[in-house]
């Protein structure tokens, strides 16, 4: 059973419990009320519906929600109990769920740079991709919302609650798509102290069971690792974490072939934006455009606006693209078919193309600029598998895809790939 009382802590849903008091209401009506995004609030929403104080019934394009009774009377015991053994005040209260003990995983690292930096090391997606997410988005401010894609299938999500910046930032802390630990039902505390060498970095990681303290302290030991090598070099490194996706379907194939994209995007050097690659019509900037374009495409299929910076570079250009893309596909799922161009296509085909373009595109950079692609036999050997789904003879027309080369023998499954898109190997 929930904790109701852990669950009224968080403030914006203590504000949808008033505002469904005056009666049901749609997901987008509640949403209005806030200053975070609609995910954000749909994400609380999910919490209360899980914790029985409402629910949610869908009639044509709309979702309604409204308070249940039985819960809100379950909730008002539930705070008789928890005044009369004079807890901590509702809104810093986060208790465990019944039955265990409340536990916290805690780890401090020495960053060799100034606060200010190593904040931004925290709190910058393009800095945080250095070393923590494949993908990262974040409204540093209290209310604002954050998700990181930690590794690929396993997403991170919640609020910031407080912010200093180069002191300290809290924010909530779950998992999307997890009954244990959704999104918002842990909280994470970072405080930064100047120190000499540097700055010490303490997280605190609150409101967990026993079995989650120690796999996040496992965690957050080997990312707050990570923070330190980026402070050091600039850059952690290719994350080994992130080779292989789990499970490793088709929106997790994409996301760790985005990740081994972003790390050839990221070795790119200004001398090579007009070095040919193995597609004879692009250059290097050329092909980021094509894959500028395709994403932007493929995010839309899912119903994204995906929005394209300029001013930036080609990885962080492709990041943040593929950032609301991807997001967009977790959202609407793989059922049915999509609009893609000028057709109508199964969504599961419209998916292949993400990994495809993702992981081909890699080593026609790599190629171009004299890079090596790291990547897993395995998912090189998945991406082989969606590429046969997807790459019809009538797709073969010398524009989209070339005639398949034949592979040598002791050809690994990337290289299989290349030759089978038409690459020469």
């Amino acid at each position: 059973m929930p904790d109701l009382v852990a669950v009224l802590a968080e403030p914006n849903r203590r504000r949808l419990l008033e505002l469904l008091s005056s009666g049901e209401q749609t997901a987008g009506a509640l949403a209005a009320h806030f200053g975070v995004t609609r995910s954000a609030v749909s994400q609380h929403l999910g919490v209360l519906a899980a914790a029985g104080l409402v629910e949610g019934r869908r009639e044509g394009r709309y979702r309604y929600y409204r308070l249940v009774p039985e819960g809100m009377a379950a909730l008002r015991a539930a705070l008789d109990v928890f005044w009369n053994n004079e807890l901590a005040a509702l809104a810093s209260a986060r208790p465990p769920n019944r039955g265990a003990t409340p536990m916290s995983a805690e780890k401090s690292v020495l960053v060799p740079l100034s606060a200010d930096d190593t904040f931004a090391l925290l709190t910058e997606p393009e800095r945080l991709r250095r070393w923590h997410a494949v993908t990262a988005r974040i409204d540093v401010r209290a209310g604002g919302d954050y998700r990181w894609t930690i590794v690929p299938g396993h997403t991170a999500a919640g609020t910031v609650t407080e912010v200093e910046p180069g002191r300290r930032l809290v924010i909530t802390w779950g998992w999307e798509g997890s009954d244990d630990l959704p999104p918002g039902a842990s909280t994470v505390t970072i405080t930064l102290e100047p120190a000499d060498g540097g700055t010490t970095v303490r997280l605190v990681h609150e409101g967990l069971t026993a079995e989650q303290a120690a796999g996040h302290l496992r965690g957050w030991t080997h990312y707050l690792e990570r923070l330190v090598r980026a402070a050091q070099r600039g850059d952690a490194g290719a994350d080994e974490w992130a080779s292989l996706p789990d499970p490793l379907d088709r929106l997790g194939a994409a996301e760790a072939t985005l990740a081994v994209c972003q790390r050839v995007l990221l070795g790119l050097q200004p001398a090579d934006a007009t070095a040919a690659t193995p597609c004879p019509k692009y250059t290097v900037d050329d092909l980021v455009e094509h894959l500028l374009q395709s994403i932007v495409h493929l995010g839309a299929a899912a119903g994204a606006s995906v929005p394209v910076a300029d001013d930036a570079t080609p990885e962080a250009r492709v990041a943040a693209a593929a950032q609301v893309a991807l997001e967009a596909w977790r959202t609407r799922g793989l059922d049915g078919a999509v609009h893609l161009g000028p057709g109508e296509f199964p969504a599961t085909v419209a998916a292949n193309i993400l990994s495809v373009e993702f992981l081909v595109h890699a080593w026609d950079l790599a190629q171009a600029s004299g890079q090596q692609v790291v990547v897993s036999d395995e998912v090189a050997a998945y991406v082989l598998d969606l590429a046969h789904e997807l790459i019809a003879p009538a797709l073969r027309d010398g524009d989209r895809f070339g005639p398949e080369v034949e592979a040598g023998p002791d050809a690994d499954n990337l290289e299989r790939l290349a030759a089978f898109t038409g690459r020469a190997v």
